[in-house]
């Protein structure tokens, strides 16, 4: 670095996470061996969203920048040897959407400072990010408490000349979460074949849509879980849960480069049949308090099953509850369907254990000295969705990664122009939605 031994910049004490409104503050440290002569020192701090239609570009094809804005900290002189510092403050603007990385796309804030020298001397710089938090309140959003659900009825020919029909429903319990809340999914198979079908998947799967001038659709599947099929002329029932791992929020307010959305997958293979249940993940739980209507079980037969409390994560899944009937419409007996395989479960095959809690700090790290563990309903962060994956709470965290295998997505695709790309929330629900959008 030749004159300079240090130009670095920190922030307050090193917070790493901000929200919209906030003010951001912090030094420019520089420590020079000799004299160093100087027009200016400057500040930076700068919001921008860029994206491309190559995964990892480096240069971006559209970009949209949220603020900018420069601070001049010392004017033309000259640095003594030794150890300066030179304080800063911005106001982050209140209409910023939260922090994003993608393959194809990001949205980065960073704070920049760079060392104005004379003609043909070496100019210096040095930059540092940091992340912004755009709370999602699920609570704004229409009927977000209610239950989400989707049937699908199949024809299908098998050995050649032979017909058979096949109806596939799938429940959630409700239309929004939050990281470390599990996702309560019920699915019913009526085969009124001949035939036994094959397995049932259903899968957590993030759909990202960079805004190019050919639309990329990003296709990741979050987790997955696998049941067994149903045999022929043989009405079943399947109840599993997701655990949702830490990950961006839906629907960046202030953004108008990239879209997240995400939905339930539920299909059947042999015959092939599928049904999608959008749902929003946000930042503040959906609030089930008394004063709202609490969503029931899905049906069991036209017979309803007693409420479980919502917005739990049990430390293991609980007990399925006893149906109250054995026999369905048509006098046909509904079995259980067993689950083959789930990607949140551990090599020895067990549930996993945790709370929401455990998002707050990577698996297996020690925390640091006099480190509080922050409440379970504290906002979570996530800046990526890669399969290393930063996220952070509220205060002052400093960033730790994990390779946590819950968020290992099992299967990860990117598409431009899938043949059918899934729809979002908006495009799935009512008209009602309109009115959240216009809060946006």
């Amino acid at each position: 670095m030749g004159k300079l031994q240090e130009f670095d910049i920190t922030f307050t004490n090193n917070k790493v996470v901000y929200g919209p409104g906030e003010s951001i503050s912090g030094t420019v440290k520089i420590r020079t061996s000799n004299s160093l002569q100087y027009k200016a020192i400057k500040v930076n701090c700068q919001g921008s969203c860029g994206i491309s239609n190559k995964m990892n570009d480096a240069s971006w094809s559209l970009e949209e920048q949220y603020f900018n804005s420069t601070l001049s900290v010392a004017d033309k002189g000259t640095l003594a040897a030794g150890e300066h510092s030179f304080p800063f403050q911005f106001l982050i603007p209140a209409a910023v959407p939260t922090s994003f990385e993608g393959p194809f796309g990001k949205i980065i804030y960073r704070v920049r400072a760079a060392i104005d020298t004379p003609r043909f001397s070496k100019d210096y710089k040095a930059q540092r990010p940091f992340y912004l938090l755009n709370l999602l309140n699920l609570n704004e959003v229409p009927d977000i408490e209610h239950s989400s659900s989707a049937v699908t009825t199949k024809k299908f020919t098998y050995l050649l000349v032979k017909t058979g029909t096949l109806m596939l429903k799938a429940r959630s319990d409700l239309r929004g979460y939050i990281p470390g809340q599990v996702i309560k999914l019920a699915t019913e198979i009526h085969n009124k074949s001949g035939k036994d079908t094959g397995c049932v998947l259903a899968s957590l799967i993030q759909k990202v849509t960079y805004k190019t001038k050919r639309p990329l659709f990003d296709l990741r599947t979050i987790a997955e879980v696998e049941g067994a099929g149903v045999k022929a002329g043989k009405h079943a029932e399947w109840r599993e849960q997701i655990i949702v791992p830490p990950l961006p929020q839906s629907a960046i307010a202030g953004c108008s480069l990239i879209d997240i959305d995400y939905f339930i997958q539920v299909s059947l293979k042999s015959p092939d049949a599928v049904v999608t249940l959008p749902i929003y993940i946000g930042n503040i739980a959906v609030n089930l308090s008394p004063s709202r209507t609490i969503p029931s079980s899905p049906e069991h037969c036209g017979a309803t099953i007693a409420p479980r409390a919502a917005g739990v994560t049990p430390s293991a899944p609980p007990a399925e509850e006893e149906p109250e009937e054995g026999l369905c419409a048509g006098g046909l007996a509904s079995e259980e369907i067993p689950t083959k395989s789930h990607s949140q479960q551990d090599p020895s095959g067990q549930p996993v254990t945790m709370s929401p809690s455990a998002f707050s700090h990577a698996p297996g790290a020690a925390l640091p000295p006099n480190h509080r563990r922050p409440d379970a309903s504290a906002p979570l962060f996530c800046v990526s969705t890669g399969a290393t994956i930063p996220f952070f709470t509220e205060g002052n965290v400093t960033p730790v990664p994990t390779s946590c295998s819950l968020i290992l997505p099992p299967e990860y695709s990117s598409w431009d122009y899938p043949h059918e790309p899934p729809p979002s929330y908006e495009e799935s629900c009512s008209s009602a939605n309109s009115s959240f959008n216009s809060r946006q």
